[in-house]
């Protein structure tokens, strides 16, 4: 048994969006969007297995492939689990999943129970905030970012916020270039990559059918943000860039996007944090609601089975 794998593009949106509605998740990897823009740097293909569809992750070399949980009915993701161990059996190949929610894992442990173990990644969660408390940053625990986006109305008494359009797209794709070359994105593949991805969002928004927003000083684009309302009641941000050198432009675009186009969403996922200490610290400083934790999945060994 052979499965065929390929690679994932834009004429599969429909088809995926509409089954990532019927079985929504808030983790940040569960849209076409994320998979999409992030599919090359992670080696991500895509096949149908079972009526369900499964998405395979490779490393740098192209070895030791990891699965996502099937996108599919629970009937027909557990086909294409035994398929894909069977699979794995046959090439000689530990069966691993990542990025595996507490919820699926749960569902998971239902069809196969006691078969399986998840290491959950601190790294790799996401956090998810109240959209009220983003947009109106009340209370002393606030006060700071309060404090941030004052300064910046008094520096900046023109300031102003748009929803990015096709009218303004090309200004953000031009200040996010400046972006890169202020923050030496070239020499830092984890900086270019996350580029990458910010400058294909940006010329791909109205395909990948993305929101984002844009503050302008002085006429000129100085903070932009991209993200996609999943889940029903989540508006996941994606993509936050701003120049450092305008102080509060980061609290302002977080929180005017959030006001402007995060309206009837309960919740706001600001994805991870990569496990980098100064974004955990400012991704814990807006105080989320709760985390959406993540993990890697293997097959559970008994003590005999280790010894061996």
């Amino acid at each position: 048994m052979d499965l065929l794998f390929r690679n994932v593009e834009l004429k599969d949106k429909d088809t995926l969006t509409d089954l990532f509605r019927q079985y929504p998740s808030r983790s940040c990897d569960r849209s076409f969007a994320n998979i999409y823009l992030w599919s090359r740097h992670y080696h991500v293909t895509m096949t149908e297995i079972e009526g369900a569809y499964v998405f395979r992750s490779l490393e740098e070399d192209g070895m030791n492939p990891s699965f996502a949980y099937p996108l599919g009915s629970p009937e027909n993701c557990k086909k294409a689990i035994e398929r894909l161990m069977e699979w794995c059996e046959e090439k000689g190949l530990p069966f691993t999943m990542y990025a595996v929610t507490s919820e699926q894992f749960e569902e998971l442990d239902k069809m196969f129970p006691g078969k399986f173990e998840i290491e959950y990644n601190r790294d790799v969660a996401d956090y998810v905030y109240d959209q009220e408390k983003l947009a109106t940053l009340g209370g002393r625990k606030y006060h700071a970012k309060r404090n941030y986006i004052n300064r910046f109305i008094e520096i900046y008494p023109d300031w102003s916020y748009e929803t990015i359009t096709d009218d303004n797209v090309e200004e953000c794709f031009q200040m996010a270039l400046a972006w890169r070359r202020q923050n030496g994105c070239e020499g830092d593949e984890s900086k270019r990559a996350e580029m990458c991805v910010a400058l294909n969002a940006l010329r791909l928004l109205r395909e990948l059918r993305l929101v984002g927003g844009l503050i302008r000083v002085n006429g000129n684009v100085v903070a932009f943000t991209v993200g996609e309302r999943q889940a029903g009641d989540t508006l996941v941000v994606h993509i936050e860039k701003a120049y450092a050198d305008v102080a509060g432009a980061y609290p302002l675009i977080n929180q005017q996007f959030v006001i402007h186009e995060g309206a009837g969403c309960p919740y706001i996922n600001r994805e991870d944090d990569t496990g980098a200490e100064g974004l955990r610290i400012a991704k814990k400083s807006y105080h989320p609601v709760f985390m959406v934790e993540k993990g890697f999945v293997t097959i559970k060994h008994t003590q005999g089975e280790e010894q061996l």
